[in-house]
């Protein structure tokens, strides 16, 4: 799949992709097409609950786990203040996503899903000192929700 796929939002510098669950199915479909101008969740800044620190987080690397660890999952990494920070997708998200959808989850897009959980986990208090943190499917599908209307609100602007 390129940019411009129908039904499918698209990260410039990236090849295409952003859904989401049945829930955001249809807002997806009443966006269409749409375009974010620049990742949102590759590189961003998050204010640390409790210390009130800002912290900047940038991706650095996306692994499958079945090769580094023995998991089924897709491990993506970012840096937290120069600290490395895992974010492990399980990989039956991929199949519900497209049960639920018909499209494809890609790396760009798991890449903003693992930014977009990181940064809650960050700003909520969740984030205290983990090295890794382990989704599950439902948490995945419910940040692709998520990222899906905040997708919807910048077109709206």
């Amino acid at each position: 799949m390129g940019l411009g796929h129908p039904g499918i939002l698209a990260i410039p510098g990236r090849k295409a992709g952003i859904g989401g669950s049945s829930e955001a199915v249809g807002l997806l479909a009443c966006v269409a097409v749409s375009y974010i101008r620049d990742s949102m969740y590759a590189d961003f800044r998050a204010k640390d609950r409790w210390s009130g620190e800002e912290i900047r987080c940038t991706y650095q690397a996306l692994i499958v786990a079945i090769a580094t660890r023995h998991a089924d999952a897709v491990d993506i990494k970012f840096l937290a203040n120069g600290q490395p920070v895992w974010i492990a997708l399980p990989h039956p998200a991929w199949v519900e996503y497209n049960k639920r959808t018909g499209k494809i989850l890609n790396d760009a897009l798991a890449v903003e899903i693992a930014g977009h959980y990181l940064k809650w986990a960050i700003e909520s208090g969740e984030g205290i000192g983990r090295e890794m943190y382990t989704l599950t499917v439902e948490e995945t599908l419910k940040h692709l929700d998520e990222l899906a209307r905040e997708a919807h609100a910048l077109q709206a602007k």
